[in-house]
This record gives structure tokens, C-alpha cells and sequence, in this order.
């Protein structure tokens, strides 16, 4: 990988397309860069929630997620590459469902705030929601294996619950909705 990256520019963009992983050009506007975008967005601002303080369990799991965005980048950037699949979206599953398991049953909605770090798990999921829609537009124009949209859509879940368990660490409460505060 190193002699691949020796040098960072190659001019090869500079007329508007880009290579995907198996050397074929795209428009840099294509709905397939796009999603890759959308990933890669994901995964910057999720290591933007692992550059505050965290619980280990929580930093373990985003760490373990990032890995998982890039292979599902790499998916992305190679048609026809199967690198998320039915294991990891299980693993989501597993962790939405312990880290949900001691937070009181929501009877309002929330919103995104509390913690620096919840509020920051809270814009993730929209990035993550936004990457799942692109994913979503772009497996109806061209074929898409179902495990990375399935990830995203549990990702999206999991970074919701982590935005009120990162509360809940640093002694917050949820931020409830009041519905006609302003009124």
C-alpha cells in the first residue's frame, strides 16, 4: 500500500471523473461516488464522536464500526464486491440491543443534544440516514447487495441509542421534545 500512496495527487480527476476499484472511470458526480461520499462523511464524523471521552465498550464498538464503513466503502468502490455481510449486521443487532436494554423505555420523542458526545452521536445518525437514502437511490439504478443497506439502517439505530447512553455516562438526561414550547 505504501507505493500506492507515495504520491497523493495524480491529475488523473482533474477532468471531472474518477477510477472506482476495479479501474473503470465514473463521473465524480455519480450517484455510486456519491454514496461512497456519504460513507466516508460517516466515518469522519464518527471519528469525530471517538475524539471525546468515551466509555470503552462505546469506543471499542465505533472503532469496530469505522473498520466496517471503510470495507463498506470499499464495496462501493469495487460493483460486485461483497465485504458487508449478514455477520456484521448481526453484530449491530447485538450491540443495539445491549446497549438499549438498561435505558428507560422512551414515551417522548428527543432531541439531538445533552453531551458534546450525544449530540455528536446525534449528527452521525443523520449522516448515517443520509448514507442509507444514497445507498437506497443507488441499489435502484444498479445492482447493490442488501447487507450494506441493511447495515446502515441499524447503524442509524445503534448511533440514536448511543447519543442517549452517552448521556446517561456523563450523567445527562435525554433532551425531550415539548411539544408546543414555543407556541
Amino acid at each position: 500500500m505504501g507505493h500506492r500512496l507515495s504520491k497523493i495527487y495524480t491529475r488523473t480527476g482533474d477532468a471531472g471523473t474518477t477510477g472506482l476499484g476495479n479501474g473503470n472511470r465514473v463521473s465524480k458526480n455519480s450517484l455510486r461516488i456519491h454514496t461512497l461520499g456519504e460513507v466516508d462523511e460517516l466515518n469522519a464524523i464518527i471519528g469525530i464522536l471517538l475524539a471525546e471521552e468515551l466509555p470503552d465498550a462505546v469506543r471499542d464498538l465505533l472503532t469496530g464500526v469505522q473498520h466496517d464503513l471503510f470495507d463498506l466503502g470499499g464495496e462501493v468502490c469495487i460493483p460486485g464486491m461483497e465485504m458487508i455481510t449478514s455477520p456484521q449486521v448481526s453484530r449491530l443487532e447485538e450491540s443495539l440491543d445491549a446497549f438499549n436494554e438498561p435505558l428507560e423505555m422512551l414515551k417522548d420523542f428527543i432531541l439531538p443534544g445533552g453531551t458534546r458526545a450525544a449530540a455528536i452521536a446525534h449528527h452521525a445518525r443523520t449522516v448515517c440516514r443520509r448514507a442509507e437514502r444514497t445507498m437506497v437511490a443507488l441499489s435502484q439504478e444498479e445492482a447493490v447487495n442488501d447487507a450494506p443497506r441493511q447495515y446502515l439502517n441499524r447503524l442509524s439505530d445503534l448511533l440514536f441509542v448511543l447519543g442517549r447512553v452517552l448521556n446517561r455516562a456523563a450523567g445527562r438526561d435525554d433532551v425531550l421534545w415539548q411539544k408546543g414550547r414555543n407556541a
